[in-house]
């Protein structure tokens, strides 16, 4: 399985000491004519990615036809080819959390001999390690990480000051001064936005709430969801949501819950560390030099593991694909130090896998407001903060059916949660 809980701690000395000079690429054009079919998370990565497109052609010859879709729909989309081996993709992306699915249902092959091939444009050295080694399985690369994130607390630190509020370190000072923006602004302001959509986004953020209060999504192989710690933290969750947050907040994803922030309109929220990035744009952000970084919430210890991700999305390479050697270049090239730099340059992109672009001159002046809050909160990220069982799929899918009966007041948390557990246990058992 994974070797993730080891590879954290060399994070912030690797990103102090490693800065490699750039590659130089062939110019022959070994795939003239190749044609890759790509299909990618919306991002801000995948959006550079996607300018910078004519230069691998010039590159390399070959053409890439990229498909984006949101997060939220790209895994039924790839299960939904990959288990009917249409072979209508050559490279996919997605979170790490479903590897073991994928590699024990043969959809995606290993890279380490095709990277071999594509030495000038692969440099393990330069990624993060906590980020590449969340691919390694069983010793095998099955994947590049395109972009990697943690999660942290935003707030505004103006309004805390106006109204007197101390900096949120626990879910009772979330809540707390939620309310009391709230209230004091008449509404006008939100006292929190978080994503409550059905599905991985709104279960990706209350799993803060879930680690943070010390509950887990399994236990001995089983669901454990409708614990004290789990009931609790849904309970927390909705209620700080349905009586401080937006209006349609059970609908927000990440694109709808940044937004509301960006633009001055919520007092906090909890979510992805890349959202710093656009948080400190002024070309998209009303926010700049506004906004405070801190660790999400631990309020209950937690052996199995803390309340910040680890989320890390990468690039496979399909089994059914015909042109595999081409796929890995793309794959490569995508994630290579030169273009995690230049990405930074054309998009609000914090979410590089590079050190060399962590090390950047433009990486320190664009995103230093929440660097140090952004690098902590990755040594402290949780590789497990979503279940990485075979069942991933189904199990979040089960999950977010629960958050959003409970969000929406159609069940209590605790209802929600055990009938989440039973259906879990139901595919976990198949």
């Amino acid at each position: 399985m994974f070797s993730r809980r080891k590879v954290l701690a060399a994070t912030v000395a690797a990103i102090s000491i490693y800065n490699f000079p750039g590659s130089t690429y062939a110019q022959d054009k070994p795939f003239d004519g190749v044609q890759l079919s790509v299909l990618m998370e919306g991002h801000p990565t995948t959006d550079a990615i996607q300018k910078m497109l004519p230069e691998f052609k010039k590159m390399s010859g070959i053409d890439v036809a990229l498909e984006v879709v949101p997060e939220q729909d790209i895994t039924a989309k790839m299960l939904l080819e990959m288990s009917s081996g249409s072979g209508r993709y050559d490279v996919v992306e997605n979170n790490i959390i479903y590897v073991p699915g994928f590699v024990k249902s043969g959809y995606i092959v290993p890279l380490d001999d095709q990277l071999a091939k594509h030495a000038p444009h692969f440099d393990k050295a330069d990624f993060v390690p906590g980020y590449f080694n969340t691919n390694v399985l069983d010793g095998k690369t099955y994947g590049l990480p395109v972009y990697g994130e943690s999660t942290f607390v935003m707030y505004r630190k103006d309004l805390f000051e106006q109204y007197g509020l101390v900096e949120p370190k626990t879910f009772d000072d979330i809540a707390n001064a939620a309310k009391t923006i709230s209230e004091k602004t008449n509404k006008e302001i939100a006292g929190i936005t978080m994503r409550g959509r059905q599905g991985i986004e709104g279960v990706y953020v209350w799993a803060a709430y879930l680690w943070g209060m010390g509950g887990s999504f399994l236990a001995d192989g089983k669901s454990a969801l409708a614990t004290p710690e789990g009931i609790a933290a849904l309970d927390a969750f909705t209620k700080v949501l349905k009586d401080y947050g937006p209006v349609g907040v059970a609908n927000f994803g990440w694109e709808e819950n940044r937004l509301l922030f960006q633009q001055g309109k919520a007092a906090i929220t909890l979510d992805a560390t890349v959202n710093g990035a656009y948080n400190e744009d002024a070309a998209v952000s009303t926010v700049v030099g506004k906004v405070g970084y801190v660790p999400v919430p631990q309020t209950a210890a937690n052996p199995k593991g803390g309340s910040s991700s680890l989320a890390v999305h990468s690039l496979y390479v399909t089994a059914d694909s015909k042109n595999q050697e081409a796929a890995a270049l793309f794959a490569a090239w995508a994630t290579a130090k030169e273009q995690q730099v230049k990405s930074m340059e054309s998009d609000p992109n914090s979410g590089v896998t590079s050190l060399t672009a962590l090390n950047s001159e433009s990486f320190n002046t664009r995103y230093g407001a929440f660097k140090e809050a952004m690098i902590a909160a990755i040594n402290q990220g949780n590789p497990d903060y979503l279940p990485t069982v075979e069942q991933a799929n189904e199990v979040i899918n089960n999950t977010g059916i629960a958050v959003s009966k409970a969000l929406a007041g159609a069940a209590s948390s605790a209802d929600a949660l055990k009938e989440a557990d039973e259906a879990n246990n139901a595919a976990l058992a198949r």
